[in-house]
C-alpha cells in the first residue's frame, strides 16, 4: 500500500492520475484514506469558491468561462461538480462534467463530479474530504458547483471561502424568495444571462437588498455577466481575488467548525444504512399501532 505522504508528494507535483485514486480511495473509503486525511493540511490557503444558484442559471457555463481565464492566466483549478444522483443506482448522472468537456484535455483543469447519494441538503457526503484532498493537490483555486437545488445553497457557504450566487433575470419573480432564504449566505452576487430583458432592473433589485445586509468589511457586489459571451467574467474573477482577505480568522473557525459538525454527524450515522432503515420501517409499518417516533427511539439506543 502507498503512503499517504508518498500520495501527497504525488498530488502536490501534478500526478492527476494518482488525484482520481486518491478521490477512489476516499469515496469507497479504501485502506488507508483515514491515514490520507490525517496527513493532510487543514490550513491550506488554496481558496475554495462555491458556485451556486437555482437550476438553468448557467453555472456550468459561467464555471467554463471561468476555468477558460484562469488557465489562460497560467493557473490551475481543481473542480468538485455535484450531480444529481439517479433514483435507480446512486450513480451521477454526470450532466455538469458533460457539459464542461472542453477542459477535458487541459492539463491545468481536473474535473470530478460527485453524486449526492441522497444527501438531503444536495451535497455529497464526501464533498468535504474531498476539497481538502484538492485543495492540497496544488492547484490554484478549488471551484464546488452544487445542484441548486434545497438546502445545497446553505451547506456551501460552509465548505466554500467564497460563495458566488447565479440568477438569472427572470428570478425576480422569486426575489421575496431570495430575499428571505439563499440570499444571506452569497458573498458575490452573478447575474447571468445579463444581455436578456430585465436584467438591468433585476441587478438594481439586487443591489437594494444587498444594501439591506450588513457585512464587515465587505461590499457585496452584484455583476452581471453573460458566460456565453464571455462578458463580465474578468471583473468576476477580479472581485473573488478582492474577496479573499476577507476570510478572516473568525470565519476561518466557522467555516473548520461547519466541517467538523458534518464529519462528526457522518461519522456517527455511518453504520446506519438506508436500505435497511427502509426496509425495516416497511415491515414496522405493516403491524397494528405503528408509531415512527417509538421505531426511532429503539433504533436509536
Amino acid at each position: 500500500m502507498v503512503k499517504s505522504d508518498d500520495i501527497l508528494k504525488g498530488l502536490k507535483s501534478g500526478d492527476r492520475r494518482l488525484l482520481a485514486k486518491a478521490i477512489t480511495m476516499l469515496e469507497n473509503e479504501q485502506e488507508g484514506y483515514e491515514s490520507l486525511l490525517h496527513s493532510l493540511d487543514s490550513n491550506s490557503k488554496t481558496p475554495v469558491i462555491g458556485i451556486t444558484g437555482p437550476p438553468g442559471a448557467g453555472k456550468s457555463t459561467l464555471i467554463n468561462a471561468l476555468v477558460s481565464a484562469y488557465s489562460k492566466n497560467g493557473k490551475s483549478t481543481g473542480i468538485i461538480a455535484i450531480d444529481p444522483t439517479s433514483p435507480f443506482n446512486y450513480g451521477s448522472l454526470l450532466g455538469d462534467r458533460l457539459r464542461m468537456s472542453e477542459h477535458f484535455n487541459d492539463d491545468k483543469v481536473f474535473i470530478r463530479s460527485l453524486a449526492t447519494r441522497g444527501s438531503l441538503g444536495g451535497l455529497s457526503a464526501k464533498t468535504i474530504e474531498i476539497a481538502d484532498l484538492m485543495k492540497n493537490a496544488g492547484f490554484d483555486q478549488v471551484i464546488i458547483e452544487t445542484v441548486g437545488v434545497g438546502q445545497s445553497e446553505v451547506e456551501i457557504a460552509g465548505l466554500a471561502d467564497t460563495t458566488v450566487l447565479v440568477l438569472v433575470p427572470e428570478s425576480g419573480d422569486e426575489i421575496q424568495t431570495i430575499k428571505s432564504g439563499i440570499m444571506e449566505i452569497a458573498d458575490i452576487f452573478v447575474v447571468n444571462k445579463a444581455d436578456r430583458d430585465g436584467a438591468d432592473i433585476f441587478a438594481n433589485n439586487l443591489q437594494a437588498l444587498v444594501h439591506e445586509r450588513e457585512e464587515s468589511g465587505w461590499a457585496i457586489p452584484v455583476l452581471k455577466c453573460s458566460a456565453t459571451e464571455n462578458s463580465g467574467i474578468k471583473e468576476l474573477i477580479t472581485k473573488i481575488h478582492e474577496h479573499a482577505p476577507h476570510v478572516n480568522t473568525e470565519k476561518r473557525a466557522w467555516l473548520l467548525t461547519e466541517k467538523a459538525w458534518q464529519l462528526i454527524v457522518k461519522k456517527r450515522m455511518k453504520d446506519v444504512s438506508k436500505e435497511q432503515l427502509q426496509e425495516r420501517i416497511k415491515n414496522a409499518m405493516m403491524q397494528d399501532h405503528f408509531n415512527l417516533y417509538a421505531e426511532i427511539k429503539m433504533l436509536a439506543n
